[in-house]
């Protein structure tokens, strides 16, 4: 089985911590010696454990490390001198806006071809890539339009669905209204012909009854 997978973070055991140390320390000063060996390169390697110990590693022919530690002193002295930070600063910025400003004409150059300027200086081959970018590009347009033709249709065949179904509840509502109002006034013609009727009835009886006193008494029993 191969090994597994550890975990990069403190080991809360204090004997197991101490055995990790020692262990990859061992290990580190090992690489140390084999890089210093392997490719003739100048190495130190400078250890504190958790405990203050020091461990270190150097190469250097027998010397202390602290000539390894003063020669990278140097090293990063004089390459400060020789190309300060600024001047980093500044090179890196221009060359920024170099490539920007060719981008930047690049896209024009783009745009007034797509509009069919500038064509002077382009040959065949970019003449016809530009024609079919050209195509491909109406081709978009195209689709994209007729899917918001399709989109709108479909709107407004709703729109006229929901007011044809407005229109005939109110076309209903009026028929409604209008049949309640014809009832209405079949009702009320009728309550007047009775009414009428009855008054005519009644005036009638009054006149009998003045000429002909038992003949009323009969016609209200008819009434009645």
């Amino acid at each position: 089985m191969g090994r597994g997978k550890i975990e990069i973070k403190r080991i809360e055991n204090n004997t197991n911590r101490q055995v990790t140390f020692c262990k990859r320390r061992n290990g580190l000063l090992k690489k140390a010696y084999e890089l210093s060996v392997l490719c003739d390169a100048e190495v130190a390697l400078v250890v504190f454990s958790s405990r203050g110990r020091v461990y270190e590693y150097s190469n250097n022919n027998g010397c202390s490390i602290k000539s390894t530690i003063e020669r990278y002193k140097k090293a990063t002295t004089d390459a400060a001198n020789v190309c300060p930070t600024p001047e980093i600063n500044a090179q890196f910025y221009q060359q920024e806006s170099k490539k920007l400003r060719a981008q930047i004409n690049m896209i024009e150059n783009t745009n007034r071809n797509l509009l069919g300027e500038g064509l002077a200086p382009l040959n065949m081959k970019e003449m016809k890539q530009l024609e079919n970018r050209l195509e491909r590009g109406i081709t978009r347009i195209r689709s994209k339009k007729h899917e918001m033709i399709l989109a709108e249709t479909e709107d407004l065949q709703k729109r006229e669905m929901e007011l044809e179904n407005e229109n005939n509840f109110l076309r209903a509502k009026i028929a409604e209204t209008e049949r309640q109002q014809e009832l209405s006034m079949v009702n009320g013609q009728e309550y007047n012909a009775l009414q009428a009727y009855y008054n005519r009835n009644v005036l009638n009886l009054m006149e009998d009854r003045t000429t002909y006193p038992r003949l009323a008494e009969a016609k209200i029993l008819r009434l009645g």
